[in-house]
């Protein structure tokens, strides 16, 4: 069987699994068995492959049919250019959170202090400290996480972007996990934001894979905005930024809860579908 006859089987039976853009799931699966960039599939259209190949893809395909997400299957995503392990005890990064680290470098940019001192609340797989140390390196950062299997991956992607020496992780509940006199620059935190009770409306690649305790933000989704409305302020330099990702629809409530804890929302915004997305915010004067 070709390589295009094998995209053109399996799309199908992705297709029919409910599966999202399941030719692209497909190319992306194949090209990981063929050890090959999958913009060069497409100059190997006629290549017949191998039997072990072809079991290996059915495989992988079988399982994304399951909707066990791609990233689980493969190991890996990309996130702001960089390859980042995944496993089930970490939240699958998502394209909007790159928008969190863009906003992150544009504020590092503008200060003069060396270094500068980031903290990244909730780290699961360290993808954003990782992002904000290897495009910023005059940057230190510290990530906490509550999950001690979040850490493991994250110490381990850090190792292997040789960020070990700048970005620091601690492990417990929140603001005590960290050295009391810790303070910084810039904070920045994409939390678990689903309402308990939206959580079985998920794709089942979310609801059935991602850790619960990176989803679930309680029954309004807000629990842990309004732990870092109140608690954040007394980690932050004077002229220091607090950054949030939020889920759809809750910028109005998210900003209520900043304001009522002595915080100026500087801005709200927009992701690629037009949904307030990151919430900018500074200690009031």
């Amino acid at each position: 069987m070709t390589v295009l006859e094998v995209i053109q089987r399996s799309s199908d039976f992705l297709a029919r699994k409910g599966v999202e853009f399941p030719r692209l799931q497909v190319e992306l699966l194949l090209a990981h068995v063929l050890h090959m960039p999958r913009m060069k599939l497409y100059l190997n259209f006629e290549r017949t492959l191998t039997e072990p190949e072809l079991e290996t893809l059915r495989g992988l395909v079988k399982r994304r049919g399951e909707r066990e997400p791609l990233q689980h299957i493969v190991g890996t995503t990309s996130f702001c250019g960089l390859e980042i392990a995944v496993t089930r005890d970490v939240l699958v990064p998502r394209p909007e959170t790159e928008l969190l680290a863009e906003e992150a470098w544009k504020f590092l940019s503008t200060l003069n202090s060396q270094p500068s001192t980031i903290l990244d609340f909730g780290t699961g797989s360290g993808c954003l400290a990782l992002a904000i140390a290897a495009k910023c390196p005059q940057v230190v950062v510290q990530a906490i996480d509550v999950s001690e299997a979040a850490l493991k991956v994250a110490t381990q992607n850090a190792a292997r972007l040789g960020l070990s020496e700048r970005v620091l992780f601690y492990g417990g509940d929140g603001f005590g996990a960290l050295p009391a006199e810790a303070r910084f620059d810039l904070i920045v935190s994409n939390p678990p934001y689903i309402p308990s009770p939206e959580i079985e409306t998920l794709q089942p690649e979310v609801r059935e894979h991602d850790p619960r305790q990176a989803l679930d933000g309680g029954a309004d989704g807000l629990d842990f905005y309004r732990r870092l409305a109140a608690e954040a302020g007394s980690r932050l330099k004077p002229a220091g930024r607090l950054m949030l990702e939020l889920g759809d629809g809750q910028g109005r409530a998210v900003s209520d809860l900043l304001t009522q804890q002595g915080w100026t929302v500087v801005s709200v915004l927009k992701d690629y579908s037009a949904r307030e997305r990151i919430l900018i915010a500074h200690r009031s004067e």
